[in-house]
Formats: C-alpha cells, structure tokens, sequence
C-alpha cells in the first residue's frame, strides 16, 4: 500500500446562515476547515452559505455528522403572539410557546481528483 493515495471526496454543503458560525467552528475543533461561500436560495431566497470541504474519505462520515448536528433539520420553541387582529399583536394577550423547524442541510459529495495547498 506504499504507492496507494488517499481517495478524497470534496463536499459542498449549503446551510441557513444562522448556522455557519458553529458549524465552523465545530469543523475546525476537528481540523476540518471549510471555504465559504455566501449563497441564496430555495422557495424563500433566504440567505445561506455554503461550505466547500475537502476530506479524505475515511474522515468523511465525521464531517457528515458534524453537518447533520450543527446544521440539521431541528425543531425549536419560540414564543409568539397568536392575536388575529389587524393591528398586529395584542399586548393583552399572552406570548405562547410554538414549535418550529429550523435549520437543514444540503449535502453534495463528489470525488475529488486533486486537492493542493501552496
């Protein structure tokens, strides 16, 4: 196996942009580091960002997993005012906690030919 290189998969992941920063982060605590690029997309054009990571293959389920818990579809509590009326919320009327979705991660992994660092 002396002659033999590492494969080396490159893998584009677009995320919301609230979640970048941990992501990074997590990424790089794992020496991992990522390009970023800003991107917009999806039914709503929000903003997003996306990663351009390149690993070797055996270290590739670390970074999708890394991806998936910084970065995943998750549902978090915020509070709301549920007034119907026209004038917008109601301060009498209390704030009450709802579930949303958030986040989610798309994931491209392509073989990478060459990768170099100068």
């Amino acid at each position: 196996m002396g002659g033999e290189t590492s494969k080396r998969k490159l893998i584009l992941a677009v995320i919301q942009g609230d979640d970048y920063a941990e992501t990074v982060d997590d990424l790089n605590r794992n020496g991992f580091f990522a390009t970023l690029l800003s991107s917009t997309g999806g039914f709503l054009k929000k903003r997003s960002m996306t990663l351009m990571i390149g690993v070797e293959e055996h270290r590739m389920q670390t970074v999708l997993d890394i991806l998936k818990q910084c970065a995943g579809r998750r549902q978090q509590t915020t509070y709301s005012n549920l007034s119907m009326s026209a004038g917008g919320p109601h301060p009498s009327i209390p704030m009450v906690p709802v579930q949303m979705n958030v986040g989610g991660v798309v994931v491209f992994i392509l073989d990478l030919e060459d990768m170099q660092k100068y």
